[in-house]
């Protein structure tokens, strides 16, 4: 695909963006080996800041999230900033790899779909990743809903010393002695506690967030295609002889602009899906009452955010989320589409 200056005969630059490796183009056991370590990474570094976010939704009064996160250093120590990190990586690994198959082979799939029906290119990619983006967030909430319930658990308990609600106290030793007693407590149901406004919030957002990077890199090269026209038409108007060839860029500045799309998309995404996250997460934690009533609906939880807020409470946490997910999307894109090209069983198609 060029983004090109074709009605200008002066201006001659072009740029050959590198081609995408679908689903077909794969090896896939080194594409799900090295994906299991790669993302194992990208998870340890931004785990802090999913327990900083949680932490923030489930108190019952407005704690910035500095002052969180120096309460956790000062009494729990730098642990406390990993706590439930083990259930959640345990979790992660068949996720991911259900994540990422659904994706590919979805894109994939309605990619040709949309291109045989006659959908103009860009809008058929568009179309193809907020597909694959949807159906790629049902598949790993299967796995992911349980894992949440747990590792939040375990990242909330111990911490009314910070006003958050005394069902927090100290009660799970580790994943397995919380996993045994949810479901002694609650019994299956109690594992995917949350999990349909976590499709509610996880299916949309993946769609929003998918569509919404393959339109932000096409507007970043669009926009670095201008540039370049706007350089040409200079040294046109300076009477040099400008010959017509194509830029091909290197992996640095595909690897930029990939970034750079991803966090514009995933700092949108996280702003329009808050309010759901900070629901979900209260649900998920929320444990029967010392009387052995059910936690709180749906309908209560909202009530009692904005009792305890206003509308405004329902995003807390709204400042480490917004740095995470644009910092995880980030991180996660760039991530993806290295291992992606490392997974390639024809390297050659990448620089042909």
């Amino acid at each position: 695909m060029n983004l090109g200056t074709a009605e200008e005969e002066s201006t001659a630059e072009e740029i050959d963006i590198p081609p995408d490796i679908d689903w077909k183009m794969l090896d896939k056991s080194k594409f799900f080996f090295l994906g299991a370590a790669m993302f194992s990474g990208v998870s340890a570094s931004l785990y802090p800041a999913v327990v900083l976010k949680t932490r923030q939704q489930v108190a019952l009064s407005q704690v910035s999230c500095i002052k969180t996160a120096i309460w956790i250093l000062k009494h729990e120590g730098f642990r406390g900033l990993y706590r439930g990190f083990g259930t959640s990586l345990t979790g992660t690994i068949p996720a991911r790899a259900l994540y990422m198959a659904a994706l590919e082979v979805t894109k994939s799939n309605v990619g040709m779909a949309a291109t045989r029906l006659g959908i103009p290119e860009p809008s058929a990619a568009a179309i193809a990743n907020a597909a694959a983006g949807l159906s790629a967030a049902i598949a790993a909430q299967m796995v992911w809903t349980p894992v949440d319930v747990i590792s939040q658990r375990l990242m909330v308990q111990c911490g009314d010393s910070q006003k958050v609600s005394n069902a927090f106290s100290c009660k799970y030793l580790n994943g397995i002695d919380a996993f045994q007693k949810i479901l002694n407590t609650d019994g299956i149901r109690g594992l995917y506690r949350g999990f349909g406004i976590s499709i509610l919030t996880y299916a949309p957002s993946n769609a929003v967030w998918w569509a919404s990077y393959s339109v932000a890199q096409r507007l970043v090269w669009s926009g670095m295609g201008c540039f370049l026209c706007q350089k040409d038409d200079e040294r046109d108007a300076n009477g040099v002889n400008v010959e017509k060839n194509t830029l091909r860029p290197n992996a640095k500045t595909v690897m930029a602009v990939q970034g750079a799309s991803a966090a514009m998309a995933g700092g949108v995404s996280a702003l329009i899906t808050m309010p759901l996250d900070t629901i979900k997460t209260r649900l998920q934690v929320l444990d029967r009452d010392e009387n052995g009533r059910k936690g709180p609906s749906v309908g209560q939880t909202v009530r009692n955010l904005v009792k305890e807020g206003g509308w405004m409470a329902c995003y807390r946490g709204l400042g480490p989320r917004w740095a995470s997910m644009s910092m995880s999307a980030t991180t996660m894109i760039t991530t993806y589409e290295f291992l992606k090209r490392l997974s390639a069983k024809n390297r050659e198609v990448l620089t042909s």
